[in-house]
């Protein structure tokens, strides 16, 4: 049953913990749910395989040290439930692709390797040494590796993407796209150019410590919310926060903390003392306008703003960034941001007094088609306060998978730099592939264009994470094979190749135990500490193997005889892979003795947080001059942004409900400004089809239901994936080829 009510103005507290327990019991059982939950991000235990952010150390760590939606993706995935072989017999790939992607979640673990031969209908179940003869013979017949495609989900641990891909450059392709290029592909081409390492710079400590807290294009209380508590400790320490979004989002108004008697029966705490309801695509302006105010205030009270002997010994580009920065067109800033002068300059006083200042930002920024440039803007108003490298500031991308940063320093990537390269050549006796691969939304091109063979996945669901669904599902649809490593069913089994394999794999929950005694696997955070993860339930089925085992078994079909990889070793025992990456992987030197050494884990080095070295192209920190640049629309139309609902993670669907924005049993809705309804002549609850226009291409989503909401004026807000198919794969964010989410424009159609 549709329910629309009005939007919460709190988040967390006793319902976010009634609802995680709910669900647990429900997935699990109370023994198992209590099992779980006593281990999830504990020493000793398991790594959330929900979101990226990071740990607090041993001693201060809560005992339940989870979140909502964290207790959820973890419930999900250690359910009882398991899909069986009479699944597969009575419902053929054309019936399963008529369940909605909810109930296909729903259904339970895969427990064995199922196998849609070329011609049938159905999934049939067959052992492992079929299904990696079936990969090999597929990939053994291209002329060119380069018609391979092998992407990778977040979620993969250190371990298994490290051999994922060795895997793939043994075979002979960099062509490793991953959810990265999808999210965060933004931050790191800006932070890279700029400070000289794609990575934040900011650990928890200095988040806490921070005197000014701006939050951009982010929504903590859904997609981080376990970044609630640090940003409440950061209160507490006297700290400001000021969120910026074109959605109030409840997290950042008032937190209940469910760690605190407070957030029981009290009032919570207030987070934010400002809110800046931007107009999608004006974050560039902003930035551009508050550094623009901050060069005017030192420039009036000279040597009491900017941090002149840090830009003189640390910096360069500051003249010419001044200079670009010098004149600004102010009603053009207003029109961008939707805000009026006077706000933006209460926030630029914030960043006068503070004396520490982080800002954090996430996909709200980096799907823009400018967003690089938005990027290099605030880094640009960081390095004026000198608010890199010491206590209580910095950069602060907050990423969304739980291992997405980590997967990019183990080598997912189809542009590793030379020196990567030559390390692993040297450490495996093979040359490794040196033209470059396709990233996300090249790959969506190659299957437009019907140039992709065998497209492997380690996890995900890419036929609906990616832009023009229809386009990638036709693409997919004309593969020789199309593989997937999977936990549980999603639309990517569905959409098939002419051949298809399912290969059930462990969970980060499950016990993982080879011939060389239990294993763990690492993962990195989004602020650089890496630590062990350790399941401990037991898999679903006996003869299940985890992603390093499903590697290490196709490598020995695949490519057993290329240079000296003991393909064999290390799908017993995961410390020689450890060996190894600590001699390839950069920051990652003796990787087994720090982890042995360093129960709770180690925290990555960074040239930029640590010691004020930049290893950019001049050794010191970019200031950048950027041109304003911003979304105008037409009469009618609209600028939409894509979102997650409270009830999922990514592309995973928990459950039809987004208590937050007061949504309850539908997730085909579009959230719509009360004014503007009334401009266009529309009314809450009508049912309109969502029409994005793109370079005289349109697209359209169906049956959507209105609801009044207080967006910003001018924008409109809808949950993906069902609207992934709005998107193009020729709209791209400049320079990290990231598929534009952000900005589209859209019309909204009444139905008839």
């Amino acid at each position: 049953m549709v329910d629309i009510e009005q939007p919460q103005k709190k988040a967390a507290g006793v319902p976010a913990v009634l609802s995680s327990f709910k669900f647990g019991l429900h997935e699990m059982g109370p023994l198992r749910t209590g099992k779980v939950f006593q281990k999830m991000n504990q020493d000793g235990g398991f790594d959330c395989p929900s979101c990226a952010w990071p740990d607090p150390d041993h001693k201060r760590k809560h005992a339940a040290e989870f979140c909502e939606n964290g207790a959820k993706a973890v419930a999900w995935e250690a359910t009882r439930k398991r899909v069986p072989r009479a699944f597969f017999a009575e419902h053929s790939v054309a019936e399963m692709d008529r369940i909605s992607e909810f109930e296909l979640g729903k259904l339970g673990r895969i427990t064995e390797p199922m196998l849609l031969r070329a011609g049938a209908t159905h999934y049939e179940p067959v052992g492992w040494d079929e299904a990696f003869q079936v990969v090999a013979r597929h990939l053994k017949a291209l002329v060119d590796p380069n018609d391979a495609v092998f992407y990778t989900s977040g979620r993969t641990s250190n371990e298994a993407a490290f051999l994922y891909q060795l895997f793939a450059r043994a075979y002979g392709t960099n062509n490793l796209p991953d959810c990265s290029n999808m999210c965060h592909e933004s931050s790191g081409t800006a932070l890279s150019k700029v400070i000289g390492s794609g990575k934040g710079a900011v650990t928890l400590e200095m988040l806490e410590e921070s005197e000014l807290i701006v939050v951009v294009g982010q929504n903590p209380g859904t997609n981080a919310p376990r970044m609630l508590s640090h940003l409440e400790i950061a209160k507490r320490n006297g700290g400001s926060i000021v969120s910026v979004n074109p959605l109030p989002e409840p997290g950042l108004k008032r937190f209940m903390n469910p760690q605190r008697p407070r957030g029981w029966v009290g009032k919570g705490t207030e987070l934010a003392d400002q809110h800046l309801q931007i107009r999608i695509g004006g974050d560039q302006a902003l930035f551009l306008a508050l550094g623009h105010l901050l060069l005017e205030a030192e420039a009036a009270a000279p040597g009491t703003v900017l941090d002149k002997s840090f830009i003189e010994s640390h910096t360069s580009g500051f003249e010419l960034y001044s200079k670009h920065n010098a004149e600004l067109d102010w009603a053009a800033v207003e029109q961008a941001t939707g805000l009026r002068r006077a706000e933006i300059e209460e926030l630029a006083q914030r960043f006068i007094k503070s004396k520490a200042t982080v800002i954090c930002w996430a996909m709200g920024l980096t799907q823009h088609r400018d967003a690089v440039a938005t990027i290099r803007e605030i880094v640009n108003v960081l390095l004026l306060q000198g608010n890199i490298g010491k206590p209580g500031a910095g950069p602060c991308p907050v990423r969304g998978h739980s291992n997405v940063q980590g997967d990019r320093s183990m080598g997912i990537w189809e542009k590793m730099p030379d020196a990567f390269l030559d390390k692993l050549d040297r450490e495996f006796s093979f040359t490794s592939p040196r033209e470059h691969g396709i990233d996300a939304a090249a790959t969506v091109k190659r299957l437009r264009d019907g140039a992709v063979r065998v497209f492997f996945a380690m996890g995900g669901n890419f036929a609906m994470a990616t832009p023009d669904t229809e386009v990638v599902h036709r693409g997919l649809r004309e593969c020789d094979l199309t593989v997937h490593v999977s936990t549980k069913l999603n639309r990517s089994h569905t959409v098939t190749g002419r051949e298809a394999l399912i290969l059930p794999t462990l969970g980060r929950t499950d016990h993982d135990h080879t011939p060389a005694g239990p294993q763990s696997v690492t993962v990195e955070d989004s602020q650089g500490a890496v630590h062990l993860s350790t399941g401990n339930l037991t898999p679903p089925a006996p003869e299940m193997k985890s992603e390093i085992g499903i590697i290490c078994g196709l490598a020995q079909h695949v490519v057993p005889d290329v240079g000296q990889i003991p393909w064999a070793d290390f799908a017993d025992d995961y410390s020689l892979i450890r060996q190894r990456i600590g001699r390839v992987a950069d920051g990652y030197e003796d990787f087994e003795e720090r982890l042995r050494a360093n129960e709770g884990g180690f925290l990555l080095a960074h040239a930029a947080r640590d010691k004020r070295e930049f290893k950019t192209s001049d050794a010191r920190a970019q200031f950048t001059a950027n041109d304003l640049t911003w979304l105008p629309t037409a009469p009618g139309r609209l600028l939409l942004q894509t979102l997650r609902s409270h009830d999922q993670f990514n592309t995973t669907i928990y459950g039809l409900e987004d208590r937050y924005r007061g949504v309850h049993g539908t997730r085909e809705v579009v959230f719509v400004h009360p004014d503007d309804l009334a401009d266009l002549g529309l009314q809450d609850g009508q049912y309109v089809d969502i029409v994005s226009e793109f370079e005289g291409v349109e697209r359209r989503a169906s049956h959507f239901q209105l609801v009044s909401y207080p967006t910003a004026r001018g924008c409109v807000a809808a949950y993906y994936p069902e609207t992934n198919v709005l998107m193009s794969a020729d709209d791209l964010a400049k320079g990290s080829n990231t598929p534009v989410a952000k900005g589209l424009t859209v019309r909204l159609e009444p139905r008839s």
